[in-house]
């Protein structure tokens, strides 16, 4: 078998990268579901289209535990070590009990038949969560028959549910065309999910009442010709990286969605889950065989896997790791953040400009950021618009500038084009002045980034979803590594705000925010 692919250089901390991936059992039909019972000592599995659900003991032994099985899918254990299964022929979420008793969970959402759940994990205050596409409705990995929702979403089971009742909707009710694997960080802030056909990972945060809210793609194109695999099963690790079915085996994602390697399984992937003794075993189900390998890291706590206690809570320090800044190559840009257009009493304070910003504490958050970047040695490169009294040759093409123009904004010499208090330029920073958008074409800020050959901009400032996306769309399209701390950017409400962050910015930036910047800078 040929080594596993090492994209970035933290893969091997993960695993070795000459890894055997070892074959457990084969002749199956197609295996999907694993879950390691944490105190028996044994791996289930789906064997799906067989209509059967097997054990994996650690002798080698491989013996039927339950057929029919309604075509199986999914399973894991909730907190009491119940096990709990995606059920494909009758399109049910159910519980089995330590007797054996079987109770169906849900099988209806607003009076119709769910289409077919198919991968489910919880979390610590006892929520089932559970993807529901289309799959168990096929010939081969379910019942053919026609479909009555009409959409595919994913659902939430709140703790204290009552078998039989309907579930939650926690997701946008067409976002998904498949939704397949899903998982939690080991904060539980967090949540992602796949889509087998738009062949892409989106990522959310897991609001109070358990929806999942603020999308954004985490990772896109996992899909090749030549090679096998797509995004189904999916787990984390202790740190919060992402693993994913994909062509070749299982790739490996960081916390903040830079890939990190890929696992190489001898045939297509279809699910995985941790095990062993330490939970430092990778278990994975590819078409008809059951695979393991041994990892250098182990998976993140779930509620059946240990005490709660054993989840971290600190989510940047957890997962600075992920996020890796080389300070002799970064500049911090901070944009814009000039009176007139952040402050209360400023030309735009009407747009709402100044109330963002301080939901945001945009100006405490860029300040930290700046003194943790001195302190690293990284460079600071303060953009500024500056327009010259009365605007000559300012130009006049667009809405914002005209309104610019017609607000008498950001004149050299006046208090509205000042840095906001608190972010003037120290010794050691760069200035430069821009009259656009973007703070590339008009401004001399390319030249200074090859003079002191950087090829990473840490960016933020005002407006988002304007000069902040415009400069870092840009800097994507000049071969540019974009960091960018959310939380050190601000526009004019928290819709655009969010709209840029969540699909703009997802495809040219690495989203993250200040506190994982800041421990990434050490």
């Amino acid at each position: 078998m040929m080594p596993h692919k090492v994209v970035d250089p933290s893969f091997v901390s993960l695993m070795d990268a000459h890894a055997p991936v070892n074959q457990l059992g084969s002749g199956f039909t197609f295996t999907e579901g694993p879950i390691w019972h944490p105190v028996e000592k044994h791996l289930l599995f789906s064997d799906m289209p067989a209509d059967v659900r097997r054990r994996w003991t650690p002798d080698g032994q491989v013996s039927e535990v339950m057929r029919p099985s309604h075509k199986g899918n999914g399973m894991t254990y909730d907190a009491d070590l119940n096990l709990l299964v995606c059920e494909h022929a009758t399109s049910s979420v159910t519980r089995f009990r330590h007797d054996g008793r079987r109770e169906v969970l849900t099988s209806h959402f607003e009076g119709k038949e769910l289409n077919s759940p198919n991968d489910i994990c919880v979390n610590a205050r006892g929520d089932v969560y559970f993807t529901d596409p289309t799959y168990g409705r096929m010939a081969g990995f379910g019942v053919e028959r026609p479909l009555q929702q009409g959409f595919q979403g994913v659902y939430m089971l709140p703790a204290g549910h009552r078998p039989g009742d309907e579930p939650i909707l926690v997701s946008d009710r067409y976002m998904f065309t498949q939704p397949n694997g899903l998982c939690f960080s080991p904060c539980e802030r967090f949540m992602w999910v796949n889509d087998t056909e738009q062949t892409n990972i989106r990522m959310f945060d897991v609001a109070p009442d358990g929806r999942l809210t603020n999308a954004r793609i985490f990772a896109s194109g996992i899909s090749e010709a030549r090679r096998e695999g797509v995004p189904d099963g999916m787990k984390t690790d202790v740190n919060g990286n992402v693993y994913v079915t994909a062509p070749g085996g299982v790739w490996v994602y960081s916390f903040h969605g830079i890939k990190l390697g890929e696992i190489e399984v001898p045939q297509k992937a279809a699910n995985l889950h941790w095990g062993g003794d330490n939970w430092d075993k990778l278990f994975i189900c590819a078409s008809t065989g059951l695979y393991s390998v041994q990892m250098k890291t182990r998976g993140h706590v779930e509620p059946f896997m240990g005490p709660k206690a054993d989840l971290p809570q600190d989510l940047p320090a957890q997962h600075a790791a992920g996020l890796r800044v080389d300070a002799k190559r970064t500049a911090l840009i901070i944009q814009d953040m000039q009176n007139d257009v952040i402050i209360d009493g400023g030309a735009f304070a009407e747009t709402g400009s100044p109330d963002h910003a301080r939901e945001q504490n945009v100006v405490e958050n860029a300040r930290r950021l700046a003194d943790a970047a001195r302190k690293a040695g990284v460079t600071v490169i303060h953009v500024w618009l500056v327009c010259e009294p009365g605007y000559p040759a300012f130009p006049q093409n667009c809405a914002l500038f005209k309104g610019l123009k017609e607000a008498g904004a950001l004149q050299r010499g006046t208090w509205g084009v000042a840095p906001a208090a608190g972010l003037e330029a120290q010794s050691g920073d760069l200035v430069v002045e821009k009259m656009s958008m973007s703070a590339w074409p008009t401004s001399r800020l390319e030249a200074h980034l090859a003079s002191a050959g950087i090829d990473t901009i840490i960016n933020t400032g005002a407006w988002t979803n304007m000069s902040v996306e415009h400069t870092a769309r840009t800097a994507a399209d000049k071969g540019y590594r974009v960091i960018l701390p959310e939380d050190a950017c601000s526009t004019m409400n928290a819709d655009w705000h969010n709209a840029s962050i969540n699909y703009a910015m997802q495809n040219v930036a690495e989203v993250t925010d200040v506190d994982s910047v800041i421990a990434a800078l050490g």
